[in-house]
């Protein structure tokens, strides 16, 4: 590849900066690691996967971790037991948040938001994969995901507002809105109340509802896995980028980034192959 940084790219990716993940060590869930797919499992299930400030932690770091992994294409997030996350932990987190300090609960509530930073960092396509309860901060990992793949089990609430808190969480007012238009997220911010899974699949929400939602998932994830990582995470961090610019400012985006893509081997791979009438085969530069 060009050792000219893509615009479109983190530049430490850009520059080759890259390194494997295997050896990770997680200590507050479960992840694996085949062919180039990740799949993180929140592994508390006797309590419905809730979230702890530890946890909270090291998903906010492994998800950085993911920017420079040449060995993760594309990652799938789910929860054990037959739910996903059932949010904060009600005594792990909310008890101790009530005998917080100003400067304590505000780096808390900016290590959350740093989550999310992390998750639409870093350059590989993240698949929920959504059983049983999706409550919470549950519901912001599912809504940070890129795709949401769901079982007519799931049930998704967004239960600030129960606990005498805002909507305005972890980029909840920011997300939401642009996933499922602005009065519906409203309606579930407002209330708190449970979306079911037709309405979530009605509203836009999920992409699919499924039976076997982490198979199903595992199987997309595998077929991204196997695509032009770099053009994967220049889509995903445009997605991001061309939020909040004119549809001119888009356009210009869009053409310098291409431009610099085409520059890459696995474009040319990309030509050879339709040539000799085979699939391509993507290395990632």
């Amino acid at each position: 590849m060009t050792d000219i940084p893509l615009p479109g790219l983190d530049p430490a990716l850009a520059a080759g900066n890259r390194r494997p993940l295997a050896g990770y060590r997680a200590k507050h869930f479960q992840w694996s690691l085949d062919d180039g797919v990740a799949a993180i499992t929140l592994n508390r299930p006797e309590r419905k996967n809730p979230l702890t400030f530890d946890s909270y932690a090291e998903l906010r770091d492994f998800f950085g971790a993911l920017r420079q992994a040449e060995d993760v294409h594309a990652l799938v997030l789910t929860g054990a037991g037959g739910n996903f996350c059932s949010g904060g932990d009600v005594h792990e987190i909310i008890g101790p948040l009530t005998r917080m300090d100003e400067g304590g609960l505000t780096d808390f509530t900016r290590m959350t938001g740093d989550l999310v930073r992390a998750i639409r960092a870093c350059p590989q396509p993240i698949i929920a994969a959504v059983e049983g309860v999706c409550a919470g901060a549950g519901a912001i990992l599912a809504m940070a995901s890129d795709i949401r793949i769901g079982a007519p089990s799931a049930k998704t609430a967004f239960l600030f507002v129960r606990v005498g808190l805002s909507g305005a969480d972890m980029g909840a007012c920011a997300i939401l809105p642009r996933i499922i238009g602005h009065g519906r997220a409203a309606e579930l911010l407002f209330t708190g109340r449970n979306m079911s899974a037709d309405e979530g699949l009605a509203w836009g929400f999920w992409n699919r509802l499924s039976d076997e939602p982490l198979a199903d998932a595992q199987a997309l994830a595998a077929d991204i896995a196997r695509g032009p990582s770099l053009a994967h995470a220049v889509t995903k961090k445009q997605l991001d980028e061309e939020w909040h610019v004119s549809i001119e400012t888009a356009l210009d985006m869009e053409a310098e980034v291409q431009a610099e893509l085409m520059r890459t081997h696995d474009f040319r791979r990309a030509y050879q192959a339709f040539s000799a009438k085979h699939q391509p085969v993507f290395r990632g530069d």
